[in-house]
C-alpha cells in the first residue's frame, strides 16, 4: 500500500524519469551525437509543461492522465524510431494518415524492430498493473494525495514553456529537418510542424508564370535545335519495367564468384546503360516512382503523390501516347487500392490496369504473385495488345524483391557465404538474384514472341533497397567491403536505367546524371512527340548532359543531386555537405549556392503547378 501511495504522490518525478529514459532511447538511435545534455534540455521541458496542466486542471484521477500522456508519448517515440529505421527521417503528423499501410506491409515493418525497442513499453505494463492493484486496495484506506502548490506550478509552467520556445525559435529557419529536430527536441519539433503548417499560407506562383522556358532557365537547359535520336522509335511499342528496390551497385557484382544479376548484366552490356541515374521518390516510394516517371513532375513535400495529386488533371505519358494512337496498360500484382493506385491510374490516363484480380495469389512472394507469374501473365496480355492495329505502352511493376526480402526457400537461385546468413544485406542479394532470374525469363519470352524487335524497353529501379539506417555497424562494414568503398547516400539512391531501342542502341554506358523525372522527355524525343503544350521538369538524357535533381522526403529540404555530388543543406547552404557520386574519380565539382537556390524554386514551381491544375 505504501508503494502505491508513493507512486501517486511522486508522479511528477517518476514520469519525468520514465519519459526522459524513453527520450534517451530515441535520441541514441536517431542522432549521431547520441544522448547528451541537450537531450534533457530539449525533451524534459515539454513533459513538465503538460504535467503542470494536468496538476492544475485535473481535480481527480491525475495519475490516470499522467499515464495517458505517457502512453501517447511512448507511441510517438516508438513510431519515430520505426520510421527512422527505414526512411532515415523524423516522422511527423504528415505520415499518420498512412498508418493503415503498416498492416499491409507488416512483415516489412516488423523486420526493422530491434527487440530492445519494446522496452519502451515496459513501464506501461508495470504501471497499469499498479493502477489496477492500487484501486483494489484503496477501498481499505483512503489515499492522501499531495497537491503541488499553485505558485510552484505557475513558475514551473512558465519556465518550461520558455525553454520550449528557446529551443524552437532560433532553429525554425533551418532547412535540414533532421538537424532542426535535434536542436529543437523531438517533441518540440513535432508540435512545431503542426503549428507551422496550420499557420502557413502557401503563396503559389501564378499559372501564367509557370512556363517551360522558366523551368529550363532554372535547370540550366538549352533545348537542341536538332535533337539526336528524334523519332527513331516512332510507331514501336513501349514497355517500361519498374524493378523493386533495384540499386546500381548490383550491376556486375559478384559474391563468391557468383553474379547477383546475370541477366541484367547481359542487358546492360548490349544496350544503353545510365549509371549516374537516381531515384526521386517520396513518402509513396513505389507509387511515387510511377507518378514521377509518367508525369515528369516532382513528388509532394509531405505526402505520397497518390494522396492529393491524383485528384488533378495530370499531364502524363499515357495521355501523350494515347493522343498518338497508343493503347496503354499497367501491370502490378498487388491490390490496385494499395497506395490509392485506382485513382493514380485514372489520373495518369491508363486505358487499363491489371492487378491482383488478374494475377491471383498463386506462387506468393512478398505482397502478391511472384515475378515469374507477373511476367508470364503479362506477356499473354502484351501479345493480345500487339495483335491490334495500335501500338501499345505497358508499364510493368515487379515486386518480388520487396523489403524485407524474404524469398521462399524454393525460389533461391544462389548460395551465399555463411556470413550473409540472417542479414538484411544477404536477404537483399538473394531476393534481387531471384528477381533477376524472373526478369531473364521475361526477356526470353519477349524475344521468342517477336515483341523484342518491335518494342522499346526501358528499365529502372524504383527506390533504394538497402537503407543506410537499417544496417547495423557490422552490416555497414560488410557493405563497404562488398562495394569497395564507404556506402553513402549517393550509393543508396543510385539505381540503374536501361534503354533498348531495336536497331538503334548499342553497348554504351552514359556517365552523366539523370533521374526518374527525365524519362518522359527522353521518351518524347525517341517517339518524336511534341511537348510544346506540356509542362515537364525533366530533360532528354540522350541530348543533355548537365543536370540537377531536387530530392525530397529521404533527404533534407533543398537537397539535390548535381553532376558530380549529392548536396544536403545544414542550417542553410553554407554549412551543407557535398557527397561525391559513386562513379566520380578525383575531386568532384561541388554544388554551387545558385544551384541550391534554383532547386528550391523548381520544387515550388512544381508544387504551384500541380496545386492549380483543374480537378478531374
Amino acid at each position: 500500500m505504501s508503494l502505491w501511495i508513493k507512486l501517486v504522490n511522486k508522479r511528477f518525478i517518476i514520469f519525468t524519469i520514465i519519459l526522459a529514459l524513453k527520450g534517451m532511447l530515441a535520441w541514441d538511435v536517431i542522432f549521431d551525437s547520441g544522448v547528451t545534455l541537450e537531450t534533457f534540455i530539449t525533451e524534459i521541458p515539454f513533459f513538465w509543461a503538460i504535467f503542470c496542466v494536468i496538476e492544475w486542471f485535473a481535480t481527480r484521477r491525475k495519475l490516470f492522465y499522467y499515464m495517458v500522456f505517457n502512453f501517447l508519448v511512448t507511441i510517438l517515440y516508438f513510431s519515430i524510431l520505426m520510421y527512422y529505421k527505414y526512411y532515415g527521417i523524423i516522422a511527423t503528423y504528415h505520415v499518420l494518415d498512412q498508418a493503415s499501410k503498416v498492416t499491409q506491409v507488416g512483415e516489412s515493418t516488423y523486420s526493422l524492430l530491434d527487440p530492445y525497442y519494446l522496452l519502451i513499453f515496459l513501464d506501461i505494463i508495470v504501471l497499469s498493473w499498479f493502477l489496477i492493484w492500487g484501486k483494489r486496495k484503496s477501498v481499505v484506506r483512503p489515499i492522501v494525495v499531495k497537491q503541488i502548490r499553485k505558485p510552484v506550478l505557475t513558475v514551473l509552467f512558465a519556465f518550461s514553456i520558455a525553454l520550449c520556445l528557446f529551443n524552437i525559435w532560433p532553429n525554425k529557419a533551418s532547412m535540414n529537418e533532421h538537424l532542426k529536430a535535434e536542436d529543437m527536441g523531438l517533441l518540440n519539433y513535432e508540435m512545431y510542424t503542426i503549428f507551422a503548417d496550420s499557420t502557413a499560407d502557401e503563396e503559389w506562383v501564378e499559372m501564367e508564370d509557370i512556363t517551360q522556358k522558366e523551368i529550363d532557365r532554372l535547370k540550366g537547359d538549352v533545348q537542341p535545335l536538332q535533337p539526336q535520336f528524334e523519332g527513331v522509335a516512332k510507331g514501336k511499342n513501349l514497355i517500361i519495367l519498374q524493378m523493386e528496390s533495384l540499386q546500381n551497385f548490383l550491376i556486375d557484382l559478384k559474391v563468391d564468384g557468383q553474379e547477383i544479376t546475370p541477366n541484367l548484366n547481359k542487358l546492360l552490356k548490349a544496350d544503353y546503360h545510365f549509371d549516374h541515374f537516381y531515384t526521386m521518390v517520396g513518402q509513396g516510394t513505389t507509387s511515387d516512382a510511377e507518378f514521377v516517371v509518367n508525369t515528369s513532375l516532382y513528388v509532394p513535400k509531405h505526402e505520397p503523390a497518390t494522396k492529393n495529386n491524383v485528384s488533378k488533371q495530370l499531364p502524363s505519358l499515357p495521355k501523350l501516347l494515347s493522343v498518338n494512337g497508343y493503347t496503354t496498360a499497367t501491370f502490378h500484382t498487388n491490390d490496385v487500392s494499395f497506395w490509392n493506385r485506382t485513382e493514380l491510374y485514372a489520373a495518369l490516363g491508363f486505358d487499363a490496369y491489371y492487378d491482383k484480380a488478374y494475377f491471383g495469389d498463386e506462387d506468393h512472394v512478398a505482397f502478391g504473385a511472384s515475378d515469374e507469374v507477373l511476367y508470364r501473365k503479362t506477356i499473354e496480355k502484351l501479345k493480345q495488345m500487339d495483335n491490334k492495329e495500335q501500338p501499345f505502352y505497358a508499364q510493368v511493376i515487379s515486386m518480388s524483391a520487396h523489403h524485407p526480402f524474404n524469398t521462399p526457400e524454393e525460389k533461391l537461385k544462389i548460395t551465399l557465404p555463411e556470413k550473409y546468413d540472417d542479414t538484411l544485406l544477404g536477404d537483399y542479394l538473394r531476393a534481387q538474384n531471384y528477381a533477376d532470374f524472373a526478369l531473364g525469363q521475361f526477356i526470353a519470352d519477349l524475344k521468342s514472341s517477336g515483341l523484342w524487335e518491335d518494342t522499346v524497353i526501358m528499365l529502372y529501379g524504383d527506390h533504394q533497397g538497402v537503407s543506410l539506417f537499417s544496417l547495423d555497424d557490422e552490416q555497414k562494414a560488410m557493405m563497404n567491403e562488398l562495394i569497395g568503398h564507404e556506402y553513402t547516400y549517393s550509393d543508396m539512391f543510385n539505381v540503374p536505367f536501361y534503354i533498348h531501342v531495336p536497331g538503334v542502341t548499342e553497348p554504351k554506358t552514359f556517365d552523366h546524371t539523370g533521374g526518374q523525372v527525365d524519362i518522359l522527355p527522353t521518351i518524347a524525343n525517341l517517339y518524336a512527340i511534341s511537348l510544346d503544350d506540356q509542362i515537364y521538369f525533366g530533360k532528354d538524357l540522350l541530348n543533355q548532359t548537365k543536370n540537377m535533381l531536387p530530392m525530397r522526403h529521404f533527404l533534407p529540404t533543398g537537397s539535390l543531386i548535381g553532376n558530380e555530388t549529392l548536396f544536403m543543406p545544414g542550417f542553410g547552404y553554407e554549412d551543407g555537405t557535398n557527397i561525391p557520386l559513386p562513379q566520380v574519380n578525383g575531386d568532384p565539382s561541388l554544388v554551387a549556392e545558385d544551384e541550391y537556390e534554383r532547386t528550391l524554386e523548381l520544387l515550388h514551381l512544381s508544387d504551384s503547378y500541380i496545386a492549380q491544375l483543374p480537378d478531374r
